[in-house]
């Protein structure tokens, strides 16, 4: 059995506002600049925004080194979200699952050390709330580095050869899960949750599917995929206000009147570290949105005053910048 959460005392929650992917045509020459090298775009990205969601995890199992390329590339203090394999959570849809969670960690998601952060489990939309399928899931997910390679040795032989065993003594694991079934709408789901230290996701998905905002963890997991439209509309001024509002309360150990609760039991106070990934990339917003958002919660981005990002030229060739957000 995985080993239960870490408690320990921190001084100062952290916020990270940051974008779910980095590789999308659309944003060439806009978010990034012209005739930036493609194989740039993370470590251009990585120096606008703190943090990042990383997609290709959930569609197969990556390799070490792609987890230590992308662990390079990337500036001191910036932090990963990797999204889970939907092998576990779309095709085994959560049931005995130990071998491929084993894998899943083995496969190089350890390499990233001190820049891993929460690990991210999106649900399909329809899968239901099943109690003992959800505990025995979250039962196995480990929280410290010890757990985490414990588990990860228990791979199976195709990834002999290709592993990733050690993780940098005291890393935290955290996790995170997204549900999509309105069943999830659950005191008991909540329960379960708090049980286990995990967080629940607070999706905004335009109203597509339940957008649930009990805390159950020591940080927040805010996913913003459009105010209007799924993955295409933007943050206007009044949706970003509401947002920054919500993240200035949870950081601050408070709950926000208004939450869109599953449970009426109250969550612990306490500060929580706050991640925001913005998944509204279609029409090149998410990172102009991440910006802004930051903005108004005194986080300095890569935006420039003419509300621009900027601009990096010719960087094929010279040195990156350094790191030009301060995550709080």
């Amino acid at each position: 059995m995985a080993s239960r959460p870490e408690r320990a005392t921190r001084p100062r929650a952290e916020v990270r506002i940051g974008i779910s992917g980095w590789r999308y045509a659309p944003w060439r020459g806009r978010f990034y600049p012209r005739g930036l090298a493609q194989k740039k775009e993370l470590a251009y990205a990585s120096r606008m925004l703190p943090s990042i969601e990383l997609n290709g995890s959930f569609y197969s199992l990556q390799r070490p080194t792609s987890y230590r390329s992308w662990h390079d590339e990337t500036p001191e203090g910036f932090v990963f979200a990797v999204k889970g394999s939907r092998y576990i959570t779309h095709m085994l849809h959560l049931d005995d699952v130990r071998t491929a969670l084993a894998n899943f960690l083995a496969s190089g998601v350890l390499a990233l050390g001190k820049k891993l952060g929460p690990i991210l489990w999106q649900l399909p939309p329809r899968m239901r709330f099943d109690a003992q399928r959800m505990d025995d899931f979250l039962s196995l997910l480990p929280h410290d580095a010890r757990s985490a390679m414990a588990l990860a040795r228990a791979h199976d032989e195709r990834l002999n050869g290709r592993s990733v065993l050690k993780a940098p003594r005291g890393l935290r694991v955290r996790h995170a899960v997204e549900v999509r079934h309105a069943s999830f709408v659950d005191p008991d789901f909540i329960a379960l949750l708090r049980r286990h230290g995990v967080a629940l996701v607070v999706a905004d998905t335009a109203g597509r599917w339940p957008l649930i905002e009990d805390l159950t963890a020591d940080f927040v997991y805010l996913r913003l995929h459009g105010d209007k439209e799924l993955y295409a509309s933007g943050y206007g001024d009044a949706a970003l206000d509401r947002w920054a509002a919500r993240i200035r309360a949870w950081r601050a150990g408070r709950q926000v009147a208004d939450a869109a609760l599953a449970s009426s039991v109250a969550a612990r106070r306490g500060r929580r570290d706050v991640y925001c990934y913005f998944d509204n990339d279609i029409k090149v917003h998410a990172p102009y949105d991440a910006a802004h958002l930051a903005q108004r919660l005194g986080l300095r981005t890569g935006l420039g005053d003419d509300d621009r990002f900027a601009r990096i030229d010719e960087m094929d060739g010279i040195e990156l910048p350094a790191a030009s957000y301060r995550p709080a």
